[in-house]
């Protein structure tokens, strides 16, 4: 026998041995279209995103300012700049003037740390000035005498050794005594104190004598020396 008649026979026992009210309704399986295969289909006249139809603008805001020309935006731009170029011109010499402040606080410091001891040298120098006088007082006979006069030796002695280590001491701390005797004479550290005709050999603006001498503070005249001076005949 045909095997696909004996499968035809076989279905057809099947459905005979089904009631009849059991067996499915034909109409329930019947292919159904979908609603939307019902709708009217895509056309291709329908123009697509900015190829045939434009896009439309967007609506404006209520409120929204209108768009500014270029040439105004230009402008814009251009005070822009230049107001940046200024501020950044005005912050570079403001810069300038700091350091500048800076470097001159710290000149003045050191100046100040330098020349701090200038008064107290000042008045030490009024003690230096009488040392000196008092040895100038003793003759040199007196004083090279020793078996005639030992305690006014002595005393010159130690006077002589105090002026010394005071000196020192000065010379220690920046303070250095100008002797200008024999030199021209210079009103920026000399004091003249009276002028007489230059003596012979003696070139007239000369320094022929030293009442006091000068004192300086680290190159800075503290005290100019007190002189006379050849005068031209």
């Amino acid at each position: 026998m045909n095997p696909s008649r004996t499968l035809h026979l076989l279905r057809a026992a099947a459905r005979a041995s089904v009631p009849r009210h059991a067996q499915p309704h034909p109409r329930l399986f019947a292919p159904t279209l979908s609603p939307f295969a019902r709708t009217r289909p895509f056309s291709a006249s329908v123009a697509r995103w900015g190829e045939d139809a434009a896009p439309s603008e967007a609506p404006k805001k209520e409120g929204e300012a209108p768009a500014e020309p270029k040439d105004d935006l230009a402008e814009k731009l251009k005070a822009k700049d230049a107001e940046i170029a200024d501020l950044t011109s005005r912050l570079r010499y403001a810069q300038a003037d700091f350091i500048n402040l800076q470097k001159m606080s710290a000149r003045e410091k050191d100046q100040a740390r330098e020349f701090a001891i200038s008064k107290f040298a000042k008045d030490l120098l009024t003690t230096v000035d009488v040392l000196r006088m008092a040895l100038k007082s003793v003759p040199e006979a007196a004083r090279s005498d020793a078996d005639a006069n030992p305690r006014l030796v002595e005393l010159y002695t130690g006077v002589d050794m105090t002026l010394r280590e005071l000196t020192q001491t000065l010379e220690r701390h920046g303070v250095t005594q100008n002797d200008p005797l024999g030199e021209k004479f210079d009103p920026n550290v000399h004091e003249a104190l009276y002028s007489v005709p230059a003596p012979p050999g003696k070139e007239p603006g000369t320094v022929i004598d030293v009442q006091k001498i000068g004192y300086s503070l680290k190159g800075r005249t503290i005290r100019a020396a007190q002189v006379g001076i050849a005068a031209d005949n």
